[in-house]
């Protein structure tokens, strides 16, 4: 079948539903499928493989991170000419009411349309306000899924509905195979921290539990593999507080990134809330890590508690340390925790989600039929 897969988010910029939009294109080009991703460039971004750019992405504040929305004034008559051209079988739109595109789209293409809601977040103004214009494009769509039970209890608070929950995936070889960096095999625990330095990834929490921890237990390092606003303030706190050994390793290739899994002793994520799914705890389990996170809603699907890592209050620097104090004094219980990680993480591959896609792909093929 021929797939147009929808991002509001300035596609191949890095972001969790952009990765998720990436991994299922491959996947379906593996089952021989054919497949477009729609979006909008964001500044002189050239586009990739299979990409049709339409309009302009424009960056807003959104659920304590940034968000983007697609304007120009020619967009009908864009998303027109598009959808004549290309002749999809099937749409797949990604959080669909982010504007304007997806709502285009909705408006203009006859065939089959899909969504994935990634969202979750406390009360929505925009969705509580905008609920009854935006029930009209929910009604357009032939099947709605979610990336976990906390999405599934955003979305339907304010548009109840039949959500299929498909999480999102992990690429369990690449993660699983690959090295460590050897200059860190200096005998220190590393604890690593991956994700986007702002306030709701809660990395100053980790930063301070870290310099907590540090006296108590000289032998560790942090490793950041983060860029972002509050990176100036991160390094402030360590250079005022002269905290020691600390890695600044900023934004990393997905290469590196991997590597910086494997290196890790323990991994951290210390956000604050409105998560709706954790792919980074899914990448460190398939590499075999121990995982400390927050104990967040939408966490606790991924990482079972005492299972494959410690779940601890959020905001809350002192249980963040006393939970990392925990396992770097006990290593078999890092390394029990690693395996099992392990062995939980295929649940998620990529394959095995983008089949259920497929499923869906041909369910809603079908009934319009």
């Amino acid at each position: 079948m021929k797939v147009g897969i929808v991002s509001p988010y300035a596609y191949p910029r890095p972001g969790g539903a952009n990765e998720h939009i990436r991994e299922t294109y491959v996947h379906l080009r593996e089952l021989g499928h054919e497949v477009r991703i729609i979006t909008a460039p964001w500044g002189d971004d050239p586009p990739a493989q299979d990409v049709i750019q339409i309009g302009r992405a424009v960056a807003v504040p959104f659920n304590g991170s940034i968000g983007r929305v697609t304007l120009s004034l020619r967009l009908e008559w864009l998303v027109s000419r598009m959808l004549e051209r290309e002749r999809f079988d099937i749409i797949h739109h990604h959080e669909p009411f982010v504007p304007f595109l997806s709502f285009q789209i909705l408006d203009s293409a006859r065939c089959p349309h899909v969504a994935t809601f990634h969202a979750f977040g406390g009360f929505s103004v925009s969705y509580w306000l905008g609920r009854f214009v935006l029930d009209r494009y929910m009604n357009k769509l032939d099947a709605r899924i979610c990336v976990s039970s906390a999405a599934r209890h955003f979305v339907s608070r304010y548009f109840p509905d039949d959500y299929r929950i498909i999480p999102n995936g992990v690429d369990v070889e690449f993660y699983a195979g690959a090295r460590p960096f050897p200059e860190f095999g200096d005998g220190k625990v590393n604890i690593l921290f991956v994700g986007r330095a702002e306030p709701r990834k809660g990395a100053m929490y980790l930063m301070r539990a870290y310099a907590a921890l540090k006296t108590r237990h000289p032998d560790t390092r942090l490793i950041l593999a983060s860029s972002g606003p509050q990176i100036g303030e991160l390094r402030r706190f360590v250079r005022d507080n002269r905290v020691p050994d600390v890695l600044f390793a900023g934004r990393v290739s997905d290469i590196d990134k991997a590597r910086f899994y494997k290196t890790a002793d323990i991994f951290c994520a210390p956000s604050t809330g409105q998560e709706s799914f954790g792919i980074v705890l899914l990448e460190a389990m398939a590499a075999g890590r121990a995982v400390v996170a927050s104990d967040i809603h939408g966490y606790k699907r991924v990482v079972q508690r005492n299972v494959t890592g410690l779940l601890v209050e959020p905001r809350d620097p002192d249980a963040l340390a006393a939970a990392l104090g925990r396992l770097i004094g006990d290593p078999s219980l890092r390394e029990g925790l690693g395996r099992a990680g392990a062995a939980r993480a295929p649940e998620y591959d990529w394959g095995h989600v983008t089949a259920q896609l497929v499923d869906v792909y041909r369910d809603v093929l079908a009934r319009r039929a």
